[in-house]
Protein backbone atom coordinates (compact mmCIF):
# COMPACT_ATOMS: atom_id res chain seq x y z
CA UNK A 1 0.00 0.00 0.00
CA UNK A 2 3.06 2.27 0.91
CA UNK A 3 4.51 1.78 -2.19
CA UNK A 4 1.29 2.05 -3.94
CA UNK A 5 0.63 5.53 -2.57
CA UNK A 6 3.79 6.62 -3.34
CA UNK A 7 3.44 5.66 -7.15
CA UNK A 8 0.37 7.74 -6.82
CA UNK A 9 1.89 10.70 -5.99
CA UNK A 10 4.88 9.90 -8.43
CA UNK A 11 1.95 9.90 -11.04
CA UNK A 12 0.63 13.25 -10.01
CA UNK A 13 3.94 14.89 -10.53
CA UNK A 14 4.50 14.06 -13.93
CA UNK A 15 0.99 14.37 -14.97
CA UNK A 16 1.00 18.07 -13.68
CA UNK A 17 4.32 18.47 -15.06
CA UNK A 18 3.57 17.24 -18.56
CA UNK A 19 0.00 20.01 -18.37
CA UNK A 20 2.57 22.63 -17.03
CA UNK A 21 5.02 22.08 -20.03
CA UNK A 22 1.58 21.44 -22.02
CA UNK A 23 0.23 24.33 -21.34
CA UNK A 24 4.23 26.46 -22.27
CA UNK A 25 3.94 24.41 -25.79
CA UNK A 26 0.11 25.84 -26.61
CA UNK A 27 1.01 29.67 -25.57
CA UNK A 28 -0.81 31.53 -28.37
CA UNK A 29 0.92 33.33 -31.24
CA UNK A 30 1.45 36.04 -32.14
CA UNK A 31 1.00 37.45 -35.78
CA UNK A 32 1.98 41.29 -36.81
CA UNK A 33 0.65 43.06 -40.09
CA UNK A 34 3.38 45.85 -40.81
CA UNK A 35 2.68 48.91 -43.37
CA UNK A 36 6.12 50.58 -44.23
CA UNK A 37 4.78 53.88 -45.83
CA UNK A 38 7.17 56.26 -48.05
CA UNK A 39 5.36 59.40 -47.28
CA UNK A 40 6.02 63.32 -48.54
CA UNK A 41 8.39 64.60 -45.67
CA UNK A 42 6.83 67.71 -45.82
CA UNK A 43 3.09 66.12 -45.01
CA UNK A 44 4.41 63.39 -42.77
CA UNK A 45 3.43 65.34 -39.30
CA UNK A 46 -0.23 65.98 -40.76
CA UNK A 47 -0.23 62.21 -41.82
CA UNK A 48 -0.01 62.15 -37.22
CA UNK A 49 -2.44 64.39 -36.89
CA UNK A 50 -4.75 62.08 -38.96
CA UNK A 51 -3.79 58.49 -37.52
CA UNK A 52 -4.25 60.30 -33.98
CA UNK A 53 -7.84 61.77 -34.81
CA UNK A 54 -9.35 58.57 -36.69
CA UNK A 55 -6.91 55.75 -36.94
CA UNK A 56 -6.61 55.57 -33.18
CA UNK A 57 -10.22 55.51 -32.09
CA UNK A 58 -10.85 52.70 -34.47
CA UNK A 59 -7.65 50.71 -33.60
CA UNK A 60 -8.87 50.60 -29.90
CA UNK A 61 -12.02 49.41 -30.55
CA UNK A 62 -11.10 47.05 -32.21
CA UNK A 63 -8.41 46.10 -29.46
CA UNK A 64 -11.65 46.28 -26.76
CA UNK A 65 -13.54 44.01 -28.77
CA UNK A 66 -10.40 41.66 -28.86
CA UNK A 67 -10.71 41.99 -32.93
CA UNK A 68 -6.93 42.66 -32.60
CA UNK A 69 -4.30 42.13 -29.68
CA UNK A 70 -2.46 45.49 -29.99
CA UNK A 71 -1.14 47.91 -32.56
CA UNK A 72 1.03 51.16 -32.94
CA UNK A 73 2.13 53.79 -34.89
CA UNK A 74 5.60 54.49 -35.37
CA UNK A 75 7.42 57.66 -37.05
CA UNK A 76 10.99 57.46 -38.66
CA UNK A 77 14.02 58.65 -36.53
CA UNK A 78 16.98 57.77 -38.60
CA UNK A 79 17.41 54.59 -41.39
CA UNK A 80 16.31 54.16 -44.86
CA UNK A 81 13.68 55.64 -46.94
CA UNK A 82 10.03 54.00 -44.84
CA UNK A 83 9.21 57.12 -43.04
CA UNK A 84 6.28 55.84 -41.04
CA UNK A 85 4.78 52.41 -39.94
CA UNK A 86 1.41 51.24 -39.02
CA UNK A 87 1.35 47.69 -37.21
CA UNK A 88 -1.40 45.88 -35.89
CA UNK A 89 -1.60 42.03 -34.00
CA UNK A 90 -3.15 39.00 -33.72
CA UNK A 91 -2.97 35.05 -33.11
CA UNK A 92 -3.12 34.03 -36.52
CA UNK A 93 -2.59 35.33 -40.27
CA UNK A 94 -6.77 34.49 -40.18
CA UNK A 95 -7.63 36.65 -37.46
CA UNK A 96 -5.21 39.74 -39.01
CA UNK A 97 -7.23 39.59 -42.62
CA UNK A 98 -10.32 39.85 -41.12
CA UNK A 99 -9.35 42.78 -39.00
CA UNK A 100 -8.13 44.54 -41.90
CA UNK A 101 -11.58 43.77 -43.79
CA UNK A 102 -12.91 45.48 -40.35
CA UNK A 103 -11.07 48.14 -40.23
CA UNK A 104 -11.25 49.30 -43.77
CA UNK A 105 -15.27 49.08 -43.22
CA UNK A 106 -15.05 51.22 -40.33
CA UNK A 107 -12.49 53.66 -42.10
CA UNK A 108 -15.17 54.16 -45.18
CA UNK A 109 -18.37 55.27 -42.47
CA UNK A 110 -16.30 57.74 -41.31
CA UNK A 111 -17.71 61.36 -42.72
CA UNK A 112 -15.33 63.00 -44.13
CA UNK A 113 -12.79 60.43 -44.64
CA UNK A 114 -13.72 60.35 -49.05
CA UNK A 115 -10.59 62.95 -49.74
CA UNK A 116 -7.82 60.61 -48.77
CA UNK A 117 -5.24 63.24 -47.18
CA UNK A 118 -3.63 60.05 -45.79
CA UNK A 119 -2.79 58.77 -48.78
CA UNK A 120 -1.95 62.18 -50.95
CA UNK A 121 0.77 62.46 -47.79
CA UNK A 122 1.64 58.19 -48.15
CA UNK A 123 1.43 57.52 -51.44
CA UNK A 124 3.27 54.75 -51.64
CA UNK A 125 3.70 51.39 -49.09
CA UNK A 126 5.45 47.93 -48.34
CA UNK A 127 3.13 45.46 -46.02
CA UNK A 128 4.57 42.48 -44.05
CA UNK A 129 3.02 40.08 -42.11
CA UNK A 130 5.67 38.65 -39.24
CA UNK A 131 5.21 36.11 -36.67
CA UNK A 132 6.53 36.45 -33.28
CA UNK A 133 9.36 33.94 -32.31
CA UNK A 134 11.14 35.13 -28.95
CA UNK A 135 11.15 38.28 -27.06
CA UNK A 136 9.56 39.94 -24.25
CA UNK A 137 6.06 41.20 -23.78
CA UNK A 138 4.58 44.30 -26.14
CA UNK A 139 3.48 45.72 -22.62
CA UNK A 140 7.26 46.48 -21.58
CA UNK A 141 8.07 48.34 -24.84
CA UNK A 142 9.07 51.90 -24.50
CA UNK A 143 9.50 55.20 -26.66
CA UNK A 144 12.22 54.57 -28.36
CA UNK A 145 12.68 51.96 -31.00
CA UNK A 146 15.72 50.06 -32.98
CA UNK A 147 15.00 47.16 -35.66
CA UNK A 148 17.19 45.14 -37.60
CA UNK A 149 15.75 44.18 -41.16
CA UNK A 150 17.65 41.13 -41.85
CA UNK A 151 18.12 39.05 -45.20
CA UNK A 152 18.92 35.45 -44.99
CA UNK A 153 19.78 32.01 -46.31
CA UNK A 154 16.27 30.79 -46.32
CA UNK A 155 17.11 27.30 -45.96
CA UNK A 156 18.81 27.89 -42.42
CA UNK A 157 16.75 30.90 -41.04
CA UNK A 158 15.14 28.45 -38.96
CA UNK A 159 18.38 27.77 -37.31
CA UNK A 160 18.62 31.61 -36.90
CA UNK A 161 15.65 31.67 -35.37
CA UNK A 162 17.36 28.74 -32.85
CA UNK A 163 19.93 30.78 -32.01
CA UNK A 164 18.15 33.96 -31.32
CA UNK A 165 15.82 32.07 -28.74
CA UNK A 166 19.03 29.76 -26.94
CA UNK A 167 22.04 31.86 -27.40
CA UNK A 168 21.12 35.53 -27.69
CA UNK A 169 17.80 35.92 -25.58
CA UNK A 170 19.66 35.56 -22.26
CA UNK A 171 22.26 38.19 -23.11
CA UNK A 172 18.92 40.21 -24.60
CA UNK A 173 17.01 39.50 -21.04
CA UNK A 174 19.84 40.08 -18.78
CA UNK A 175 19.95 43.51 -20.85
CA UNK A 176 16.33 44.26 -20.08
CA UNK A 177 17.08 42.75 -16.27
CA UNK A 178 19.77 45.53 -15.87
CA UNK A 179 17.55 48.27 -17.58
CA UNK A 180 19.93 48.87 -20.71
CA UNK A 181 16.29 48.63 -23.06
CA UNK A 182 13.10 47.94 -22.20
CA UNK A 183 12.23 45.58 -24.73
CA UNK A 184 13.45 43.57 -27.48
CA UNK A 185 11.43 40.91 -30.16
CA UNK A 186 12.61 38.73 -32.78
CA UNK A 187 9.82 37.92 -35.62
CA UNK A 188 9.58 35.81 -38.74
CA UNK A 189 8.78 36.38 -42.13
CA UNK A 190 5.21 34.99 -43.21
CA UNK A 191 4.51 37.58 -46.16
CA UNK A 192 6.20 40.46 -47.59
CA UNK A 193 8.89 41.61 -49.47
CA UNK A 194 13.07 40.08 -49.36
CA UNK A 195 13.30 40.94 -45.68
CA UNK A 196 13.36 37.71 -43.80
CA UNK A 197 13.87 38.61 -40.30
CA UNK A 198 13.40 41.31 -37.75
CA UNK A 199 14.70 42.09 -34.70
CA UNK A 200 12.95 45.13 -32.62
CA UNK A 201 14.46 46.74 -29.43
CA UNK A 202 13.32 49.53 -27.05
CA UNK A 203 14.33 52.09 -24.82
CA UNK A 204 13.23 55.25 -23.04
CA UNK A 205 15.44 56.89 -25.18
CA UNK A 206 17.82 57.06 -28.48
CA UNK A 207 20.86 57.58 -26.97
CA UNK A 208 20.82 54.80 -24.23
CA UNK A 209 19.28 52.54 -26.59
CA UNK A 210 22.08 52.70 -29.09
CA UNK A 211 24.98 52.62 -25.99
CA UNK A 212 22.88 49.55 -25.36
CA UNK A 213 23.31 47.92 -28.71
CA UNK A 214 27.01 48.65 -28.56
CA UNK A 215 27.65 46.64 -25.55
CA UNK A 216 24.74 43.60 -26.92
CA UNK A 217 26.69 43.57 -30.49
CA UNK A 218 30.06 42.56 -28.85
CA UNK A 219 28.45 39.88 -26.63
CA UNK A 220 26.56 38.19 -29.01
CA UNK A 221 29.17 38.43 -31.81
CA UNK A 222 32.70 39.25 -30.27
CA UNK A 223 35.45 37.11 -28.91
CA UNK A 224 35.12 34.90 -31.30
CA UNK A 225 30.89 33.86 -30.46
CA UNK A 226 30.33 30.75 -32.92
CA UNK A 227 26.91 31.47 -32.03
CA UNK A 228 26.95 35.17 -33.57
CA UNK A 229 29.82 33.85 -35.95
CA UNK A 230 27.30 31.00 -37.56
CA UNK A 231 24.18 33.59 -37.47
CA UNK A 232 26.29 36.31 -39.33
CA UNK A 233 26.52 33.59 -42.30
CA UNK A 234 22.52 32.93 -41.96
CA UNK A 235 21.61 36.53 -41.97
CA UNK A 236 24.57 38.41 -43.78
CA UNK A 237 22.78 41.14 -44.97
CA UNK A 238 20.50 44.37 -43.31
CA UNK A 239 19.22 47.23 -42.93
CA UNK A 240 18.81 49.48 -39.20
CA UNK A 241 15.85 51.72 -38.90
CA UNK A 242 15.40 54.10 -35.52
CA UNK A 243 11.81 54.69 -34.80
CA UNK A 244 10.24 56.63 -32.70
CA UNK A 245 7.02 54.98 -31.37
CA UNK A 246 4.10 57.79 -31.13
CA UNK A 247 1.32 55.45 -30.23
CA UNK A 248 1.07 51.76 -28.48
CA UNK A 249 -2.15 49.65 -27.30
CA UNK A 250 -1.89 47.80 -25.04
Amino acid sequence: MHYLKKSIILFSLVAASGSLMAQEEAAPSVYTYATYFYCDVAGQDRVDEIVKASNAPVYDQMVKEGLISAWGWMAHHTGGKWRRVQYYQAASIGGLLDAQEEFGKRMDALPNNGDNEFGKICSAHEDYIWKVESGTGSDTRSDAGFSVYYKCNESREERADEIWAKDFAPILNKAVADGKLSSWGWQSHQVGGAYRRIQTMTAPTHKGLLEARGGLIEAMYGNDNAAGAEFSEICGSHSDYMWDIQIETP
